[in-house]
């Protein structure tokens, strides 16, 4: 505990920040796993079932199949054979996109403020070295003939810290970020697909 108390202290309030950066990704990481988890990120196989009942003719089925679901692919499915059932082709269609829109643009949500964290973090970091370069090399200017090399050395090394923190915060914020990215295209290219079988297929309910 006193190791990590003297290297926020080191870090001066740049290092600080980071800090609280690394606290709010690590709670958003988490935050946004569960999230995607509730949606069924990872679960497609009721709805892709549901889709072969209904081009199989047996539409009926295919919506009690996905009665209760939660899923996101299970919500549009649900929505979009709902909408084949009751409205014109064009008319459907246009309510399907605006379901799955706004089914992906929940499933979305929070990947703003990762994005924003794994952007700042190494900024605020390099902020933090600079100011503590610009320090170190005062203490050098007022030292003049009497400066210690060890002394200016160990100011760099302090300086250099925060950016070292910012980089090990950004690094995992933007991994995460990628792979959440990667997810949610996944269920984009799903629901298409989905879409695409559902108008294709004669009109069934």
């Amino acid at each position: 505990m006193a190791d990590l108390r003297d290297f926020l202290l080191l870090g001066g309030p740049a290092i600080w920040a980071i800090a609280g950066l690394s606290v709010a990704a690590a709670a958003l990481i988490l935050w946004k796993v569960w999230r995607l988890a509730l949606i069924g990120a990872w679960s497609k196989n009721r709805a892709r079932l549901a889709i072969d009942a209904f081009t199989g003719g047996d539409g009926a089925v295919a919506l009690s199949m996905l009665e209760g679901r939660r899923g996101v692919r299970s919500r549009v499915v649900r929505g979009a054979l709902r909408a084949r059932a009751t409205l014109v082709e064009e008319a459907a269609r246009e309510e399907t996109a605006r379901i799955a829109k706004a089914e992906l643009a929940s499933a979305r949500s929070g990947l703003r403020g990762l994005e924003l964290i794994a952007t700042i973090a190494p900024l605020i970091g390099l902020l933090g070295t600079v100011l503590g370069m610009i320090t170190a090399f005062q203490a050098l200017q007022e030292a003049g003939s009497r400066a210690d090399p060890a002394a200016l050395a160990g100011g760099i090394w302090e300086a250099l810290l925060t950016t070292a923190a910012g980089m090990a915060v950004a690094i995992p914020a933007s991994a995460a970020l990628t792979w959440f990215e990667s997810v949610i295209d996944r269920i984009r290219l799903d629901l298409e697909d989905a879409a695409s079988r559902i108008f294709t297929a004669g009109r069934n309910i």
